[in-house]
């Protein structure tokens, strides 16, 4: 894993049949990813994709309500 400023690489992974990856064990455990987490998948053309707990957005909007 290289680290820069927060930014980090884990690996490779390879799209399975079904479209589906496997992200790796050291960038589950350090975003603490669980069996059963949701994440939300996000698209830019020129910048790729990116995975997001949707628990950040349970947070935000539960904040938005309480206030």
């Amino acid at each position: 894993m290289k680290e820069d400023q927060g930014k980090q690489i884990f690996g490779v992974v390879k799209i399975g049949d079904k479209g589906q990856i496997v992200i790796p064990k050291e960038a589950r455990e350090v975003f603490g990813l669980k069996p059963g987490d949701s994440l939300l998948v996000l698209g830019d053309i020129t910048k790729g994709i990116a995975l997001v707990k949707t628990k950040v957005f349970d947070d935000i909007v539960e904040d938005v309500f309480n206030k």
